[in-house]
């Protein structure tokens, strides 16, 4: 039996939250014919298509020491990713000491572009202090900290189907969004081949920079209609998003805001390319892959 046959890896959020990066990670895994154990907090019809496809479905919270010593039991290397909600540094615990018991060698973390011990928002700095705990371990770790998410763009579908615009308090800071899928393969091999990745930070980003009103036009160009980008006061945007997020998610959002009127998120690197084995998606691609959300 070869060491590769050996390896069991355990898919934390493979029912797709957070970029759905977990989802795509347990399938890519499973398109390698690689064994994977995919920790739900749920089984819904998301859980039973990656349980058709071979992957052995755990169900449990992330928080339940009790249920993620379950999951761990046997395996070799794993992958942690958790929502944007309360509990991160709970769960970023209960996953390393779990881990550390089971003898895991190697996890990839998710954790932001702004996780940093001086950045405004306690929520970022949540991040960083649970990169700080997965280092401590002594188990072999990987951190991503990617940029947006273009899947986020999602969240503005009915507002460009219904007013052309997209209204967000980013000034003209620049970013470059990447898709999920193209973070997904970083991560597949990484853990895969981890021992070159061991120790390191890597940011994935997409293959191109750029303020949201030139994602506006992009999206003009591929829908065939005018896009508008509306530059919202922070605070005006904040009480719109009271309807839709908790206070927790609120705080950082509006921080993530300022950093990008500040431009610190303008950063874009070849991870993808280098790492992920395939240049990543166009922002103009994935609109066209979702045009019927997008269109009228």
């Amino acid at each position: 039996m070869t060491q590769d046959s050996m390896t069991r890896f355990l898919i934390a959020g493979a029912s797709g939250r957070h970029g759905a990066t977990g989802n795509h990670v347990a399938r890519q895994l499973l398109d390698r014919k690689l064994p994977v154990r995919a920790f739900v907090f749920r089984a819904d019809h998301r859980s039973e298509q990656l349980e058709a496809l071979g992957a052995e479905v755990v169900v449990g919270d992330l928080a339940d020491i009790a249920a993620v010593r379950r999951a761990m039991h046997g395996i070799t290397r794993a992958y942690f990713v958790y929502p944007l909600e309360e509990g991160l540094l709970e769960a970023i615990t209960v996953f390393a000491a779990a881990a550390k018991e089971a003898g895991v060698e190697f996890i990839v973390n998710m954790s932001q572009i702004t996780a940093r011990a001086d950045f405004p928002s306690k929520v970022a700095r949540h991040y960083w202090l649970g990169e700080r705990i997965f280092d401590w371990t002594g188990i072999g770790v990987t951190h991503l900290q990617p940029t947006l998410f273009l899947e986020n763009l999602l969240v503005f579908a009915e507002a460009i189907r219904n007013e052309s615009k997209i209204f967000l308090p980013y000034g003209q800071g620049k970013s470059a969004p990447v898709c999920a899928e193209d973070v997904a393969r970083v991560i597949v091999n990484v853990l895969v081949k981890p021992a070159p990745h061991q120790g390191k930070t890597y940011v994935p980003t997409g293959s191109r920079s750029m303020t949201m009103s030139e994602m506006a036009a992009i999206f003009g160009r591929v829908l065939g209609k005018p896009i508008e980008y509306v530059d919202v006061p922070i605070a005006h945007w904040t009480q719109a998003l009271a309807q839709l997020r908790t206070p927790y998610q609120i705080e950082y959002l509006s921080r993530v805001a300022e950093a990008h009127q500040r431009d610190e998120l303008d950063v874009q690197t070849d991870i993808v390319s280098r790492i992920g084995g395939a240049p990543p998606k166009s922002p103009d691609a994935f609109v066209a892959e979702n045009r019927a959300v997008f269109s009228d």
